[in-house]
């Protein structure tokens, strides 16, 4: 049976807001596993389930829309959206036991999706969409890294493999490198897109 552009369009999006229940998710079984009954040690499997699944409706979303021309200006807003949502309950997540990472080094990440949003708000008052760039594409894989290499190391705590001193090193030296990462994509961004920043800025005369 071949499916109609409508339906691939409909997939792709369903794919795409998918992605929301991933975060929840995410923190409910790291935080409450006790309480439903699954051991310290299944957990990190399950949510390395939960990442790939994330990280997989990522791919074929955009995939889907391209092969089938049914890219929107709905998917282009909440594709963004949806990943800078995820991503950023799951890093929340594990600022709290047992990983603890300092929650500063979050607010990273927060910022620069916080830029990346005025930006693109800016430039569509100029008529323009916000172009992406290497750095963000980069930035996106080196994150999805990051949080893979945390969850194997809870895995490898949990089975006696390593002390929670070394899990909690690991996460910080690791989500660190993706900070910075992450810091310099959206200095990238605004250089790219400074001259849209200054030209809203500007005072517009009165017309008398």
């Amino acid at each position: 049976m071949t499916l109609k552009p409508r339906q691939w369009k409909n997939i792709s999006l369903f794919l795409t807001v998918s992605r929301l229940l991933v975060g929840p998710i995410f923190f409910l079984f790291y935080i409450s596993h006790g309480g439903i009954g699954l051991s310290i040690k299944v957990v990190p499997f399950i949510l390395l389930i939960l990442i790939t699944l994330s990280e997989v409706s990522d791919f074929f979303d955009g995939y889907i829309a391209r092969k089938f021309n049914v890219v929107t200006d709905l998917g282009k807003v909440l594709d963004p959206m949806c990943d800078s949502v995820t991503r950023s309950i799951i890093f929340l997540t594990l600022t709290l036991p047992p990983v603890n990472l300092p929650i500063w080094l979050i607010f990273i990440f927060v910022f620069r999706d916080g830029v990346i949003g005025v930006l693109r708000t800016i430039c569509a008052l100029k008529g323009v969409a916000l172009a992406a760039r290497q750095s963000g594409k980069i930035k996106a894989i080196i994150q999805a890294v990051s949080v893979y290499v945390i969850v194997v190391a809870m895995a490898w705590h949990a089975y006696g493999g390593i002390s929670l001193f070394v899990l909690q090193l690991i996460a910080v030296y690791t989500m660190a490198c993706g900070a910075i990462i992450t810091l310099l994509s959206a200095l990238e961004y605004l250089k790219v897109n400074w001259k849209h920043v200054v030209s809203v800025s500007r005072v517009e005369p009165r017309h008398k």
